[in-house]
């Protein structure tokens, strides 16, 4: 068999989805502390938060850059479509580019929360490396306002992100497409959840 054989071989839609399936099952939940949790307690957990979070009206920003930032903005779609809930990115073109202009694009959206997010609120940071240094100060400036975070990032296994969230979900893969989708998939699967109330 030629490289390129096996290069379409592994490409083949039956043997990607199986290489997803597999990434799905290896998810792996852990707390501010880094301990581990079962996942599916993880997921009943972020749907519980974001049921209080509705039932006060808070609100719930999604962040994330490039493939990260569509996984965000359908999240929030999802979040407030089927959620209810007062869910926002925050990749405006004007108002990042302004915040990334004045302050630097590490801190562009820190200086956004620091503005808008109160304690009340939760944060979604989402990044596959985990290691996006504006998501990562997002994460961390939600932290200092006393609200929730909740990250969901790939690739390494002690990527900074994942010691910034209340909860944190790592998919292991450095595969772009199996964790950006990934990501999709369990934003998409907690949306679910909220829309029947479980």
């Amino acid at each position: 068999m030629s490289a390129s054989d096996k290069q379409h071989g592994r490409m083949a839609l039956a043997s990607r989805s199986a290489e997803f399936e597999a990434v799905l099952r290896a998810a792996v939940a852990t707390d501010a502390k880094g301990a581990r949790r079962d996942v599916e307690s993880a997921l009943r957990a972020a749907t519980e938060q974001l049921l209080r979070l509705r039932d006060k009206q808070a609100r719930v920003y999604v962040i994330g850059n490039g493939g990260s930032a569509g996984v965000a903005s359908h999240a929030v779609t999802d979040f407030v479509n089927v959620g209810k809930l007062r869910a926002a990115t925050l990749h405006d073109p004007s108002l990042l580019t302004c915040m990334s202009n004045d302050y630097g694009y590490d801190a562009a959206f820190a200086r956004i929360l620091g503005t808008l997010a109160g304690a009340d609120d939760l944060l979604i940071a989402v990044s596959s490396s985990g290691k996006s240094a504006n998501i990562r100060n997002a994460a961390a400036t939600m932290r200092e306002l006393g609200g929730a975070c909740i990250t969901l990032s790939g690739f390494d296994a002690n990527n900074p992100l994942r010691s910034l969230g209340d909860l944190n979900f790592w998919l292991d893969s450095k595969d772009y497409g199996m964790v950006e989708i990934g990501h999709q998939f369990i934003l998409h699967n907690i949306a679910d959840r909220l829309r029947l109330g479980v």
